[in-house]
């Protein structure tokens, strides 16, 4: 295992991380307009995931930063060629952190506010599946590791299978959370929305598995080839078995959510192996223009470096996110909005 190879897995953590901790906050924002009805239920949903969701899109940075570092070529490409996109879901979190921050603070534009932070939170939902998406399928690039294609191209029917897939996914876990934050009306409507969201997302899922084993072959092969991917495929059954019991008992909303967690880690883990050593695949173009591990890896002393860099930081994050979630445990209060 090189040093590369390491951090091909580092970055795919430290994104799976990003969605299952980002995820439950842009799934109740999209959640928001239909489970909370009242004022004081709005101000509960809001005030679930107010002192916790800027910390988590630390992780979204930290992702971004480890690929610029060891991987250069994959951050000029997916930044530059998946440019507007990117906007789309930089403006989407830029629209719910403003949001969330005047929606207690300015009752004249409270409708404004709101549909901020739905909206806010729908358009990165999307477009992140969307992304992983183009990334197993591939996308058309020169001998420079430039993309050739167009930003329509990026919206092909397979990405966006993948990105509606991410989003019932996204939302199951948003209602997941809020299921174990809320209380009374709010908390019933909550576990409703988690068992058809999550259905939902179950069948688009087998969809998605169906068209991947017929239009990306390479990824399906990749996953049915190595034992890593039978242990995440193992993962993912077992943690939809599981979610599935506790979403039958009373008193089973934390091991749900943690079950929908699991979840994410199975498929993240599925997507990693299928696309391993290729970072970004080709399609369409010479295979020799796919991003590979090795023709886009930094140099030795630089994974080095970030390697000890990361064993160091990102255990201090650990406990740090911890104690913020320790500290907010417990069921959220409408009065809790003033965080």
């Amino acid at each position: 295992m090189t040093l590369a190879n390491i951090w091909f897995f580092l970055v795919a953590l430290l994104l799976t991380v990003y969605v299952i901790l980002d995820g439950f906050d842009l799934g109740v924002g999209v959640l928001y307009p239909f489970v909370a009805r009242t004022e004081g239920e709005k101000r509960v949903a809001r005030a679930s995931i107010g002192p916790i969701w800027d910390g988590n899109e630390v992780w979204l940075i930290s992702g971004a930063g480890a690929i610029f570092a060891a991987f250069p070529m994959v951050y000029a490409m997916t930044f530059s060629g998946f440019y507007l996109a990117i906007m789309l879901v930089l403006f989407g979190l830029i629209l719910r952190a403003v949001s969330l921050e005047f929606r207690h603070k300015d009752e004249g534009w409270k409708r404004v506010w709101d549909g901020a932070f739905f909206l806010g939170s729908l358009v990165p939902s999307m477009l992140v599946g969307c992304a992983l998406g183009n990334v197993i399928r591939g996308v058309p690039m020169d001998l420079r590791g430039d993309y050739t294609g167009t930003f329509l191209q990026l919206l092909n029917p397979y990405s966006l299978l993948v990105g509606v897939t991410g989003l019932f996914l996204i939302v199951t876990h948003g209602a997941a959370w809020l299921a174990v934050k809320s209380e009374g009306e709010l908390h019933v409507r909550a576990l409703r929305c988690r068992k058809i969201t999550f259905w939902v997302f179950a069948v688009l899922a087998v969809a998605t598995s169906a068209a991947t084993i017929l239009t990306v072959s390479r990824a399906s092969d990749n996953v049915f080839g190595r034992p890593l991917g039978w242990f995440f495929l193992a993962v993912l059954a077992v943690a939809l078995l599981y979610t599935i019991w506790q979403m039958t008992k009373v008193g089973g909303e934390l091991k749900s959510f943690l079950g929908s967690a699991v979840i994410i880690i199975g498929l993240a883990g599925i997507a990693a192996v299928g696309n391993f050593p290729e970072i970004v695949p080709a399609r369409g173009t010479p295979p020799e223009t796919s991003l590979t591990i090795a023709r886009t890896a930094s140099g030795h002393l630089t994974l080095l470096v970030m390697l000890i860099v990361a064993l160091i930081g990102c255990p201090i994050v650990l406990a740090y996110t911890a104690l913020v979630y320790r500290t907010f445990r417990g069921k959220t209060k409408a009065a809790d909005a003033e965080y």
